[in-house]
């Protein structure tokens, strides 16, 4: 009969399944913040906010996601730190301190937290079903929005929430990037379970 203490124990994550020795927890703790780099590249600012649409929240979610909590969220503190420290990790490869401490300092926070967030979810199984895949990325893209959105409000000196046709940290730090974001939740949604499935496969012992 399985045991209570088997039922709490923490699922296996896609990556978790390989993962042996710190080695090669650094390799994809290292291999995640370089991800996250590159799709930081990929960018499309709007002009009306200071606030682009990158490819990063997507790195994100895969990370925790596929990492778990503890090394996801060190593979997004790490892509921080690079970044702070003067690399061109950031949007339109910027870095540095200023880069780190301005307008968008709150979403740079916000990716460790929604990484370790999203992984604790994967730990429990939830990106194995996209049914359970999507409120987990979601929930991990809320969590980033509210970093960000909160110290856009502080950095501009503008209220958080405004009325219609306003400056708003929502409003420029938010509705945006809904749709952009939906899309990468989605992506992630059903590209991790069918990372899962084919590594299942693969590992399966032969009859």
């Amino acid at each position: 009969m399985t045991s209570s203490f088997q039922l709490l124990a923490p699922t296996p994550t896609l990556v978790g399944i390989r993962l042996t020795t710190r080695a090669r927890a650094a390799v994809a703790v290292i291999g995640f913040a370089l991800l996250t780099a590159a799709l930081a590249q990929v960018r499309f600012g709007l002009g009306f906010t200071p606030v682009p649409l990158t490819g990063q929240t997507f790195a994100v979610l895969l990370a925790g996601g596929a990492l778990g909590a503890r090394l996801g969220a060190a593979s997004q503190l790490l892509y921080v730190v690079l970044g702070a420290i003067g690399l061109p990790f950031y949007s339109e490869a910027q870095g540095g301190w200023d880069a780190a401490t301005g307008s968008t300092a709150g979403y740079l926070v916000g990716f460790v937290v929604a990484a370790y967030v999203v992984g604790r979810l994967a730990e429990r199984g939830h990106d194995r079903r996209i049914d359970t895949a999507l409120p987990a990325f979601l929930f991990g893209s809320a969590i980033i929005y509210a970093f960000g959105a909160s110290w856009l409000a502080i950095e501009l000196g503008i209220p958080f929430a405004a009325a219609s046709g306003e400056s708003s940290a929502l409003a420029l730090g938010v509705t945006p990037f809904l749709v952009g974001d939906a899309v990468k939740i989605i992506a992630a949604a059903i590209l991790l379970p069918a990372a899962h499935r084919m590594v299942e496969r693969n590992t399966r012992p032969e009859s």
